[in-house]
């Protein structure tokens, strides 16, 4: 029975440390992805207006670290008493959350796991239910967990874990998100994810016909529609299935100057458009608009596209322009499609035929130098594909994070093992010398 029970606590230890590590990291190197969810929250609450941008981008790297360095921590079996309640705690919260989202329905989705995995409100109560009942087992026999690591060099992993994840998210922050989830990520075409397929389920309606006879007001549907006899008063309709949406269903760009819709100008050009995407320009940072014009005249001198996609108002614009001497068009955007296009405000797309090539944040605009000035952009390297690819960044994650833990409890162990080989051999010894001394007696 005792076996089974450390089996069943280990199991449920796994599962809670692995989801929590998942969510934790996605959330990590996402840190402004999370900070506008939390927002959407605040909204719900009718309590934006009170927290300012920091306190909740603060909120945001807090809550990523403290659901990887606690899934680690559990992974780990480090302060087994205090982490499992602490973990239990975290659990009972998030599922009173979820259950409100799941009654209420204020926002879509909770983005516990960032945009890398997007589950309904339902789904995410169901799987916090779960979490917090193997969060209670943990929490009653936290000893039954086996330890990964000695407590001489537990430290070695807290302050590791802390530190990588915090690196993981100013790293983040300051550059782009190092794994983008989102529908314009790097190799997308963006007009393939607006596109519904022709065997993609539709939204559905039901329809009910208010009908009056006699006096007498009835509600009837297509099946049991009366006769003639009954003279039609009013009709409803109510949408019941969303059908199918596609990835990118709500980017539009439309020109400032004289209001025309030229997205699909914008997609369809055979040739390179950049893209200047600044949500808000009155939050923008503008310490790198030298750059961008550098960027623009390069643009003008060889027929490439260039604008300034936005959701601010023409005051703003105006002001942006006085600022930096723009010279690029402007157009309007939705300001949440342009947060979920580019982290970073503003930030660069290169798009070629409607894909999507290269993205750069504000610290990082790529600049084109002047014996470059008659080079075509796809001789550049700013011209091609990023080679960092998916493999290469998990890779990276191995190296920093996985492997230097991995190394650290295997040197352990061993050192664990040794010391209790040597305190074997001394029992063994002293046993030894005890039997000498009874026979000699």
């Amino acid at each position: 029975m005792n076996r089974l029970l450390s089996i069943l606590v280990n199991l449920c230890r796994l599962c809670v440390a692995v989801t929590l590590i998942l969510s934790g990291y996605v959330k990590a190197i996402d840190p402004l992805g999370t900070q506008y969810k939390i927002q959407d929250y605040l909204s719900a609450l009718s309590l934006g207006q009170y927290f300012p941008d920091w306190s909740t981008l603060g909120a945001s790297v807090l809550l990523s670290a403290l659901e990887f360095c606690l899934g680690v921590f559990l992974l780990f079996a480090i302060h087994r008493r205090q982490v499992s309640k602490l973990v239990f705690v975290l659990m009972a919260v998030m599922t009173a959350i979820s259950a409100w989202l799941w009654i209420a329905n204020p926002i879509s989705d909770c983005g516990c796991f960032g945009d890398a995995l997007v589950l309904t409100n339902g789904q995410t109560f169901a799987k916090n239910v779960v979490l917090l009942a193997f969060s209670a087992i943990l929490c009653r026999w936290p000893l039954r967990m086996v330890r990964f690591i000695s407590r001489t060099n537990q430290w070695i992993v807290i302050n590791y874990t802390l530190l990588f994840v915090i690196l993981s998210s100013a790293y983040c922050l300051y550059d782009l998100p190092l794994f983008d989830f989102r529908p314009y990520h790097v190799g997308a075409d963006i007009r393939a994810g607006m596109e519904v397929p022709d065997s993609a389920e539709q939204p559905k309606f039901d329809t009910t016909f208010i009908l009056e006879k006699d006096g007498e007001r009835r509600e009837f549907t297509l099946a049991d529609y009366p006769d003639s006899t009954w003279t039609f008063i009013d009709s409803k309709t109510v949408q019941v299935s969303e059908g199918y949406v596609p990835p990118i269903h709500d980017f539009s760009i439309t020109r400032m100057d004289d209001g025309e819709d030229i997205t699909d100008e914008v997609l369809d050009a055979p040739g390179y458009t950049f893209l200047l995407i600044s949500p808000s320009l009155e939050r923008a940072d503008d310490g790198n608009f030298g750059k961008i014009d550098q960027l623009y005249e390069y643009c003008v001198d060889h027929g490439y596209g260039f604008y300034c996609l936005t959701a601010s108002g023409e005051h703003e614009i105006e002001r942006w322009r006085d600022l930096t001497g723009a010279e690029y068009p402007f157009c309007f955007t939705d300001g949440t499609t342009l947060k979920t296009i580019i982290r970073s405000n503003p930030g660069l797309l290169l798009l070629h035929a409607g894909v999507v090539v290269r993205k750069w944040s504000h610290h990082n605009l790529p600049t084109v130098e002047a014996d470059q000035a008659d080079t075509p952009i796809e001789q550049l390297e700013i011209g091609q594909m990023p080679i960092d690819t998916a493999p290469r960044k998990i890779l990276k994650i191995m190296v920093w994070f996985v492997l230097p833990l991995t190394a650290l409890t295997i040197a352990d162990r061993l050192w664990a093992w040794t010391q209790w080989v040597r305190r074997k051999g001394r029992k063994i010894k002293k046993m030894g010398k005890d039997k000498k001394k009874e026979t000699i007696q």
